[in-house]
C-alpha cells in the first residue's frame, strides 16, 4: 500500500463523511426529537471524551466498547433508561449511519482522479469502520474509491496521539513525508493533532460561522502546530481545495503554512 507520487486525503470517518448527528432520528422513537437531539450532543461529547482521557491513562478499550459506555453515560445524565436490546439497536444503528449531503458527489469525482489516493481514518475499530463503510446507504456505492480503511485499532491509541498519525503514514508509505499526507476532518481536535504531527488538514465548517477564520475558534493550534492549513464548507470544497494546494506546491508557488496563508480558503463566512 503505497501513495509515493500521489496526494493523499485521509478522510475522518465520523463527524465528516458519516453524520453523528443523524442517530438522534433513531433515538427520538424513545424520548423524542428535542430529547433526541440533547441525547445525541451528550453521547458525542461523551464518547470522545472518554477516548481523550483514555490517551491520558495509557489505557485503551475498542471504540465500541467506548461508544457503548459513552452511550450509557449519556442516558444516565439525562435521567432516562434503556433496555440493553434498546441499546444493543442503537449499537447497530451506529453500524449505518448516512453521509452529509456533500459527500458523495465529492467521492464521485475522486472516483476519476488518478492523483489522488484516498483513505478512511478513523477512531473505529476495523470491524466498526468496515461496517460502516458497507451498511451506509450513501456511503457503501462510493466504497471503492477508498484504496484502505486505516483505524486505531492496531497502535491502541486515539486521535490526537502523535503514534496514531504516525501510524498513518506508515501506512499510506509516507513515513518520512507527513507534510505530503492530507487530513480531512470535521473534527477540530483531530485537524489539530494533525497538524501538530507535520501533516497539512481540512477542516471541513459546515456550520459556517462569520467569527475567527472561517468559524475555526479552536485556540490550542496556538501553542501545537497551527490551525487547519484549509478551511471549507464540505468535503467537495476540501478536495478541490487539497488538489489546488498539491498544484501551487509542485509549482514552487506557497504552499499550506496555515490557514491565514494566501492559499487558505476561508470558508463559508
Amino acid at each position: 500500500m503505497t501513495s509515493s507520487n500521489k496526494t493523499v486525503i485521509a478522510f475522518d470517518l465520523y463527524g465528516t463523511l458519516l453524520s453523528t448527528e443523524s442517530i438522534a432520528k433513531e433515538l427520538a422513537t424513545h424520548f423524542g426529537d428535542e430529547k433526541a437531539q440533547s441525547i445525541a450532543a451528550l453521547w458525542r461529547r461523551f464518547q470522545l471524551e472518554y477516548t481523550w482521557r483514555m490517551n491520558s491513562m495509557g489505557l485503551y478499550k475498542s471504540f465500541s466498547d467506548v461508544t457503548n459506555t459513552s452511550l450509557r453515560h449519556a442516558l444516565d445524565e439525562s435521567g432516562v433508561s434503556l433496555s440493553d436490546s434498546d441499546i444493543s439497536n442503537l449499537m447497530k444503528a451506529y453500524d449505518s449511519l448516512g453521509t452529509f449531503p456533500d459527500v458523495p458527489p465529492a467521492l464521485k469525482a475522486l472516483a476519476s482522479d488518478s492523483s489522488i489516493d484516498a483513505y478512511i481514518f478513523s477512531n473505529g475499530t476495523d470491524a466498526m469502520v468496515s461496517s460502516s463503510v458497507k451498511n451506509s446507504d450513501s456511503l457503501s456505492p462510493h466504497a471503492s474509491v477508498f484504496k484502505g480503511l486505516i483505524t486505531v485499532e492496531e497502535i491502541k491509541a486515539y486521535k490526537p496521539d502523535p503514534k496514531v498519525y504516525q501510524h498513518l503514514a506508515g501506512k499510506v508509505g509516507k513515513k518520512g513525508d507527513m507534510g505530503d499526507i492530507w487530513l480531512v476532518s470535521g473534527n477540530p481536535f483531530d485537524v489539530v493533532g494533525a497538524r501538530a504531527a507535520g501533516m497539512q488538514a481540512a477542516w471541513v465548517s459546515r456550520a459556517g460561522g462569520h467569527h475567527g477564520q472561517g468559524g475555526w475558534t479552536d485556540k490550542l493550534g496556538e501553542l501545537a502546530n497551527g490551525g487547519p492549513t484549509v478551511i471549507v464548507n464540505g468535503v467537495e470544497e476540501a478536495v478541490n481545495e487539497i488538489k489546488k494546494w498539491s498544484a501551487d506546491k509542485k509549482q514552487g508557488g506557497k504552499s499550506g503554512a496555515g490557514f491565514n496563508s494566501e492559499s487558505a480558503a476561508l470558508g463559508p463566512g
